[in-house]
């Protein structure tokens, strides 16, 4: 992690006037900013509390309005349910249409599945104020190039005006007690990381945004900046444990349970056999991170990081061990395995979750095509792609593990490997 001097050389922002009170930096501006939240998963459950109690008017879009409350609370939670604190959030307005919420927002971020982001971007994209001098394009969690998306959309909308963020990794453990109108929230990370592109108008989102979402609950969490969008893709989250956890589940009971009791916990029953599975595929994403570093020597790549290299990073964790790491976390141990409920009455592992729609697609495709690129093997990436593609019926991959471009460029939407976006070199993929 960063220094303390490294923070304090940052410059205060000239775009708005601060104090400091009990340590926090806080924005004095005459109006309200405008945070248009799209989407209504968990995060959404969060963000609109706290943005709420910071100064911001929050607008939310939704395919759901009528099933929100006007004020959304977050209660902070120990892991043994005791509230800590709670807070509220208003929301200023609540639509389907983008008509209604988009146009006075100065920023917009998704709180959704990542395969959505680029239909929702296309969806509001022909809203946002041309007139504005900036609008910020974001989302809560910045696997899969999230750049490339914004970029795709402005080029689509003739849009000059919009500044592309995406935060590394969602900044807090958190759930959905009541949907639109309670959220649980067990405690932020110790550091996050985000990816700006203009790169310099970091300290700008950071003054107006990022600070106001985990560092003035919980007094950490402070942003710090990566280079590039590459480096939140390639850090290992999501995209290896999701698929990982899941491969290792197939292998050992099929996909298949007799009853819902029989069902593991996806982090609490964490096995051997699925640690190694993340292991591999971490080993390989190292494979291409290093690819990349070699390639791009002129780039820092700080924050492009293995698993538990990030995890000590942003969770302040000294363990070395892959399963303890997943198998003991308290936070998030209640989770279950996703399943589908079959006609028999069994239960299978729910092939159509995001864990799939996400983590393959957008997720390791993108680290595999990279990786033909740079001319390195990833043998275990094409064995999951593989696995992936024979239990739902896609296609990724050819017979001989080359990425099948025809199939993965099938609709506009089927993958986001960077051809999806018109990148067709290496070169091009870092802002």
């Amino acid at each position: 992690p960063p220094s303390k001097s490294i923070e304090e050389k940052q410059k205060p922002n000239p775009y708005t006037p601060r104090i400091t009170f009990n340590s926090i930096t806080i924005n004095m501006l005459g109006d309200p900013l405008t945070v248009t939240v799209v989407g209504g998963g968990n995060s959404a459950h969060v963000l609109i509390p706290f943005l709420g109690e910071t100064n911001h008017n929050v607008n939310l879009m939704t395919r759901r309005p009528n099933d929100w409350d006007d004020t959304v609370t977050c209660e902070v939670q120990n892991m043994s349910g005791e509230v800590l604190k709670s807070y509220h959030g208003k929301i200023q307005k609540k639509s389907s249409d983008p008509a209604d919420v988009i146009p006075d927002a100065d920023i917009i971020v998704l709180c959704m599945p990542v395969h959505q982001y680029r239909d929702a971007l296309f969806r509001l994209a022909p809203y946002i104020d041309k007139s504005k001098k900036e609008v910020f394009v974001g989302t809560i969690f910045g696997q899969a190039g999230f750049n490339w998306m914004v970029h795709e959309m402005e080029k689509e909308f003739d849009l000059s005006n919009t500044v592309a963020f995406a935060v590394g990794l969602i900044p807090w453990i958190c759930r959905t007690e009541k949907y639109g109108s309670l959220g649980y929230n067990y405690g932020g990370k110790q550091v996050n990381i985000a990816a700006v592109t203009p790169h310099e108008k970091f300290d700008r989102l950071k003054d107006i945004f990022l600070d106001d979402i985990c560092y003035k609950q919980f007094g950490s969490g402070r942003f710090v900046q990566a280079c590039s969008f590459i480096s939140l893709s390639l850090s290992v989250d999501n995209q290896i444990i999701h698929p990982g956890r899941c491969y290792g589940l197939w292998q050992r009971y099929g996909g298949k349970w007799k009853t819902y009791d029989e069902v593991p916990f996806f982090y609490k029953d964490f096995d051997q056999l699925s640690a190694d599975c993340v292991q591999r595929l971490d080993d390989d994403y190292t494979t291409v991170r290093n690819a990349i570093c070699q390639h791009f020597p002129d780039r820092p790549f700080k924050y492009m990081l293995d698993y538990l290299a990030l995890q000590r990073l942003t969770h302040k964790s000294s363990n070395n061990d892959t399963l303890a790491s997943l198998k003991d976390s308290q936070q998030l141990g209640r989770i279950k395995t996703p399943t589908e409920q079959l006609d028999d009455g069994t239960y299978m592992l729910a092939i159509h979750s995001r864990f799939f729609t996400d983590d393959i697609p957008y997720g390791i495709l993108i680290a595999k095509w990279i990786a033909e690129q740079l001319n390195v093997e990833v043998p275990f990436i094409d064995e999951v792609i593989n696995w992936a593609q024979d239990i739902r019926g896609d296609k990724f991959l050819t017979k001989d593990n080359k990425i099948d471009l025809e199939a993965c460029l099938k609709t506009r939407l089927t993958s986001g490997i960077p051809p999806a976006y018109g990148i067709t070199s290496v070169e091009d993929i870092l802002d």
